[in-house]
């Protein structure tokens, strides 16, 4: 069940993306915290250079992995403006950090993208829940949703004009 400390942190998550799009990448943000609350550490897409493995997610779970124990891993929420993509619900599942919060999700990406006319990812579309087994996953949130899509169109509009 998503709650007001959810929200706090999805709206950061959302603020990472709007920094990501003002600096030519693809909107998306994502923040660590740890069981206690504590903000353990954020990143913003870096996949403006060409090398699309560089998502937050993914380096927020190489975080992880380097810095904080297994239980502790168990226990912490990854907050996302976005629904992990396959590789990224991996890196998340193989370092089993805990719970995953998202304002949007990636079937609601595809539409918007369909709407768009942009052709689709190379990867496949699926649910965190198809990548890993027993994952506690809270998400989509509506408002925040709608908030999510408008980057994504500011971003490809950038890219189309």
């Amino acid at each position: 069940m998503i709650n007001d400390t959810d929200i706090k942190h999805l709206k950061r998550c959302i603020e990472l993306a709007q920094i990501a799009l003002e600096a030519g990448d693809e909107p998306f943000g994502s923040v660590l915290v740890s069981a206690s609350g504590e903000v353990l550490a954020e990143d913003r897409n870096h996949v403006g250079s060409g090398d699309h493995t560089q998502h937050p997610e993914f380096a927020l779970a190489r975080w992880a992995a380097q810095n904080m124990t297994l239980e502790e891993r168990k226990q912490a929420t990854v907050y996302t403006s976005g629904e992990h993509c396959p590789m990224c619900a991996a890196a998340h599942g193989w370092v089993h950090l805990g719970r995953i919060v998202y304002a949007s999700s990636s079937k609601q990406l595809s539409a918007w993208l369909n709407d768009m006319g942009i052709a689709a990812s190379p990867v496949r579309n699926l649910s965190i829940q198809e990548v890993i087994y027993d994952a506690f996953v809270d998400g989509p949130v509506p408002d925040l949703a709608e908030q999510v899509r408008e980057l994504h169109l500011q971003f490809h509009e950038k890219r189309l004009h």
